[in-house]
């Protein structure tokens, strides 16, 4: 998506994790970014 998030889709992931629906996931990296981390950005300048 590359799109910054709101502060309230990042409380929507932490309290996914710890509410009772989640209950098998344990030391999971959830990556609530919008899809930015493998973005990868192009050098400023002329090459």
């Amino acid at each position: 998506m590359g799109r910054l998030v709101g502060a309230e889709e990042i409380a929507a992931a932490v309290a996914y994790l710890a509410s009772p629906a989640a209950p098998s996931m344990t030391g999971i990296a959830l990556a609530v970014d919008g899809g930015t981390q493998g973005l990868r950005l192009r050098p400023r300048g002329g090459s």
